[in-house]
């Protein structure tokens, strides 16, 4: 049978370190009567306290009677190996919660792509305010179509999109962010980039050749709506200026995307009071399950920005 006075070793449990802290208390008041106000706990409580750790380690820890209360060599001993282990458990208890509020791991986040230039985003914002929450969380920031994002965040393969709204998903939560302003536009070559006697309106584009976005997205929609003729099928918005820049297209593209085309006389906007359309940027996260902590606090960010 193993000897009591090496039960303890290896096998500390959440009841050996209350009764180290009452024997700590105890030592540290200079008596059990003094103790009692410290901990709170009456005298008899704190007597069986001392009585059961004696038992447990096999040892006398301390001398009470009328002579007053003294700690054995063997009890002055277990204080100061009290005083290091109760340290350091606390150490451990304060990482603990620590790990418990600082994220970590990895955060993919999709964006639908010309973002940066409009001055109405303020993702960079975010990210900035994220970082200083969430050092150690590995951000991954990708770019691409709505449907790919949408169906990215509904798969799980990013855990928050940042996407145009065109048609909500039942699947998804949606929030507002920010706003962007679609202009018609023309380069040289087109016989509407330089001024006309009377300004072109959506009667007038039905007969133009209009190069427009090839999935389900607000100029997709407008398209539609306005039963546009879509001659030339473009992947992204890149895509929709290299062929409006060849002149042979007009089509529709982000106003501050196009802003430095237009003070190098690449592109003109054509009858931008008419001939135009807003899209509002907004946040899409699964409904559930729900997204992790990280995911969470990015959302937030990105909400406190576009306040």
């Amino acid at each position: 049978m193993q000897p009591k006075s090496k039960a303890l070793i290896g096998q500390l449990g959440d009841v050996d370190l209350r009764l180290l802290r009452v024997f700590k208390a105890v030592a540290d008041c200079g008596g059990m009567a003094a103790a009692e106000l410290e901990l709170n706990i009456a005298i008899s409580t704190i007597s069986r306290h001392v009585k059961d750790l004696e038992q447990r380690l096999g040892l006398v820890l301390c001398r009470r009677g009328r002579g007053g209360f003294a700690l054995t060599p063997e009890g002055q001993q277990l204080v100061q190996a009290a005083e290091a282990l109760l340290a350091a458990t606390d150490e451990f208890r304060g990482r603990l919660h620590e790990i418990h509020q600082r994220l970590g791991g990895d955060l993919h986040v999709a964006v639908f792509e010309k973002t940066a230039s409009n001055p109405a985003a303020r993702i960079a914002a975010a990210v900035a305010a994220f970082r200083a929450s969430a050092p150690d969380v590995m951000l991954h920031l990708h770019v691409g179509s709505i449907v790919a994002i949408e169906r990215g965040v509904m798969d799980g393969q990013y855990q928050l999109g940042i996407v145009p709204e065109h048609k909500r998903s039942d699947s998804l939560a949606y929030d507002e962010l920010f706003d962007e302003t679609m202009l018609l536009y023309a380069a040289p070559g087109h016989p509407w980039f330089e001024p006309l006697r009377k300004a072109p309106g959506w009667a007038e584009l039905r007969q133009q050749d209009l190069a427009a976005l090839g999935y389900h997205s607000p100029n997709l929609l407008l398209a539609h709506a306005k039963q546009l003729r879509r001659s030339a099928s473009a992947s992204d918005q890149e895509a929709v200026a290299t062929l409006v820049l060849s002149g042979c297209f007009v089509g529709f593209l982000p106003d501050h995307y196009a802003a430095p085309f237009v003070a190098a006389g690449r592109l003109r906007a054509v009858n931008p009071r008419v001939l135009k359309y807003d899209c509002v940027f907004s946040a899409v996260q699964r409904r559930t399950p729900e997204p992790p902590r990280a995911a969470q606090a990015f959302h937030q960010a990105l909400l406190a920005a576009h306040r």
